[in-house]
């Protein structure tokens, strides 16, 4: 604009005060701009927030009528049928935003009280090694069959993750660095609810003909099915001995979210330097390691030091459900289902094919190694 203006104006008397005068008032709108919205930025978040308060409220509402259905599934859910039968006002936006990016972090942390070091180390090196390897074969391979079948977007990231770790909240946690458009995350959160909940009344069945006892059978639930809840309900049916070997293998599979994080953050900067090295658009760089994951490792630490209470730590589970639940209503308030049904067969295919991977894998894991 300035040099425009230069062109434009003849170098006679006035012209430079006319320059000066305009670079003058753009800098006062943008400061204008910059302080006073700040107490009504926070203002238009809250009918946003407000919509997902009561989209997490119907949620539980609906868990607790039917267990078996995950509170995360139905957010997730009430958020693209509000979007796709436009019942949300425009105002509702800025919070539900909010909601998809800052609550799903706070519920990520707050995932870490999940987890003692103890447990990890009552595994046993075997035990802990199968499942560093069963998660890391299904998560590049996945990610592989994913780009090879031609997915848009950050799908075979973002199923991969769900798949490989802990559903849900893994999507959740590498949405927070890769930014991922809704509707891939929508679909990566809707597929390992579908394949976990096909788990539940398949992998019991299995047991027998398998021929796994209950520790063998615990160990295979806990290294292939995707979100703790589901685990609970797989691992549970065959007593209390495989439930408690599910449970403890799961969570190792947890402890593993905060470097697969990071280290997709790191792949991310260095692919932003490059492009901002060669002029290309887009070079925004993530953190080397994002604040969310280092909270969570910090949550680990404090659940490791065996200070928190039974009490607390279920205030703290569900805590952590609400806010993730508010988040996956904005993020689901943000897709449209054209978009995600003309690609929504493919990623069926690899969800259905990230789910053999790693039932396969762990299966073989766990004859080998418990």
């Amino acid at each position: 604009m300035t040099y425009q203006a230069i062109d434009r104006y003849p170098r006679g008397d006035g012209g430079p005060r006319v320059v000066i005068m305009t670079l003058t008032i753009a800098r006062s709108a943008h400061h204008r701009q910059s302080t006073a919205p700040a107490g009504t930025a926070r203002a238009r978040l809250w009918p946003g927030l407000l919509a997902a308060t009561l989209a997490v409220a119907a949620s539980w509402g609906a868990h607790r009528i039917w267990p078996h259905v995950p509170m995360l599934t139905v957010a997730v859910a009430l958020g693209v049928l509000a979007a796709n039968v436009r019942v949300l006002p425009v105002a509702t936006a800025p919070g539900l935003g909010f909601a998809g990016r800052r609550l799903m972090r706070a519920g990520v942390v707050l995932l870490g009280l999940k987890l003692a070091l103890g447990d990890i180390v009552g595994l046993g090196l075997p035990t802990v090694a199968m499942v560093i390897v069963v998660v890391m074969f299904t998560f590049f391979a996945t990610r592989w069959l994913g780009r090879r079948m031609g997915l848009p977007g950050d799908q075979p990231l973002l199923i991969a993750t769900g798949f490989s770790i802990c559903g849900a909240s893994a999507v959740a946690a590498m949405n927070g660095v890769s930014d991922s458009d809704e509707e891939d995350v929508v679909t990566s959160v809707a597929l390992v609810t579908l394949c976990g909940s096909l788990a539940i009344g398949v992998l019991p069945l299995l047991r027998a003909p398998l021929g796994l006892d209950p520790t063998h059978y615990g160990g295979w639930v806990g290294a292939s099915v995707h979100d703790v809840g589901q685990v609970v309900a797989a691992g549970g049916v065959a007593g209390p001995v495989a439930l408690h070997t599910a449970v403890v293998v799961k969570l190792m599979r947890v402890l593993l979210l905060a470097p697969i994080v990071a280290g997709t953050a790191y792949t991310l900067r260095r692919r932003a330097a490059r492009a901002g090295d060669t002029g290309r658009a887009g070079s925004r760089r993530p953190p080397l390691i994002p604040l969310f994951v280092l909270g969570f490792l910090a949550m680990v630490a404090v659940r490791s030091t065996g200070l928190v209470t039974a009490g607390g730590l279920e205030v703290a589970g569900t805590v952590q459900d609400l806010l993730l639940a508010a988040a996956l209503f904005g993020l689901g308030s943000m897709v449209r289902l054209g978009r995600l049904i003309r690609t929504g067969w493919r990623a069926l295919l690899l969800g259905f094919a990230s789910w053999v991977l790693i039932a396969g894998a762990a299966y073989g894991g766990v004859l080998l190694t418990m």
